[in-house]
């Protein structure tokens, strides 16, 4: 048997392994964690949503530049492949009013335990607390720090599969880069943007932003958001975040259900003798969270509130932290791969998963495409090693 060497066990290391085995290959997986999958798991904190259900063309429009390449891997195993696959763990899964897939148990282990189980089954060989080091291009050799020292592998085939650069304490700190000079620099994806708030709006921190319409340039999200005592942040958030950080700026409609005169016509119904505060929350019925925002960063108020309330612009500072991100921009370029995701200057060495250079809004497509990628990787690998 040939052997063949995994190094990272999030989702696209696991897939990769998967078929490497399934194929008859010997596979070592290795991990630098204690445990595997940590950032798998945590996102089951949250229901692991693990795909979207909607028509193709419009799931594979949400890479941007990246769905060119990622089409071909989408087609073999994209949203019907991926709840079927799950489901072939014995995971009941179901899906929600906007698309999103979900298991009916709303966690990642049971899952994560099946899919264990059935590389066990296929003999697949784990190490944990291995830390990928060196490696040197020449000889092949890759070198380790481990719990029982220094180790030195080679292998007939290789897959990396080390994540982005947040969330270091679950495995992805993006310290494999310094070995890999075709790496894109990493920016934070997916993640809350800095405000500078005035005491006026602590009494706020940690109420959401509900029924709202969040606009990045031509970028646009009906979803909520959160107030934070660092800023803002939440899913709204997140799915403009790209055109955000690429300098956009972010205007909220807080009645998006009403035109602008429709606005209008409600707020003249309020006698004017009222306080603004007050034609606000009776003529827009806006609630707390909502009329602290408008005060916060909109006075003095206009004589016309209508077209602010639906165009209101929040001031932001930078990006949150990358450490803070759900996800990351940059990585491995795809310039160094071939359509295999195999290394042009490295034969037998692939790439897969959040370690390249895309990105993707949250939703269940960043999980379906490290699952694709991995499999693409781990089906390419087979067919290097039977070549």
């Amino acid at each position: 048997m040939s052997r063949a060497l995994i190094i990272g066990g999030g989702p696209a290391g696991l897939m990769a392994a998967d078929r490497l085995a399934a194929a008859g290959h010997s596979v070592l997986l290795v991990d630098a964690k204690p445990s595997l999958a940590r950032k798998f798991l945590m996102a089951g904190k949250s229901g692991l949503n693990l795909t979207k259900e909607e028509p193709f063309e419009r799931f594979l429009s949400r890479y941007e530049e990246a769905a060119t390449w990622l089409r071909p891997m989408l087609e073999v195993f994209g949203p019907d492949e991926v709840r079927a696959w799950a489901e072939g763990l014995g995971q009941e899964m179901f899906t929600g009013s906007s698309g999103r897939v979900f298991p009916t148990v709303m966690k990642a282990s049971p899952l994560l335990r099946a899919w264990l189980a059935r590389l066990d089954g296929f003999g697949v060989e784990v190490r944990t607390r291995w830390r990928w080091v060196g490696w040197d291009r020449t000889s092949g050799v890759f070198r380790f720090d481990t719990s029982e020292g220094a180790q030195n592998l080679t292998a007939d085939a290789v897959v990396l599969a080390c994540g982005g650069a947040s969330w270091a304490r679950l495995g992805s700190d993006g310290a494999w880069a310094e070995m890999m000079p075709e790496t894109v620099p990493f920016q934070p994806a997916n993640m809350g943007f800095g405000v500078a708030w005035s005491d006026h709006m602590r009494p706020h921190f940690g109420q959401p932003l509900k029924n709202i319409v969040l606009n990045a340039g031509v970028k646009a999200a009906r979803a909520e958001c959160v107030l934070s005592a660092q800023g803002i942040e939440g899913g709204g958030i997140y799915a403009v975040s790209r055109a955000l950080r690429e300098g956009a700026p972010l205007t909220l409609d807080l009645v998006p259900d009403l035109s602008v005169d429709q606005l209008r016509d409600r707020l003249n119904a309020v006698s004017k003798k009222q306080s603004a505060k007050n034609r606000l929350r009776k003529g827009a019925r806006l609630d707390d969270a909502k009329l602290a925002l408008v005060m916060e960063v909109a006075r003095p108020l206009p004589a016309d509130l209508a077209p602010l309330l639906k165009n209101l612009p929040v001031p932001l500072g930078p990006p949150r932290p990358m450490d803070e991100a759900i996800s990351t921009a940059g990585g491995l370029s795809l310039t160094a791969l071939d359509a295999g995701l195999m290394m042009r200057n490295a034969p037998g060495v692939f790439a897969a998963g959040e370690m390249l250079d895309w990105e993707a809004p949250t939703g269940g497509y960043l999980l379906t495409a490290c699952l694709a990628t991995g499999r693409w990787a781990g089906d390419a690998a087979v067919k290097y090693l039977t070549e």
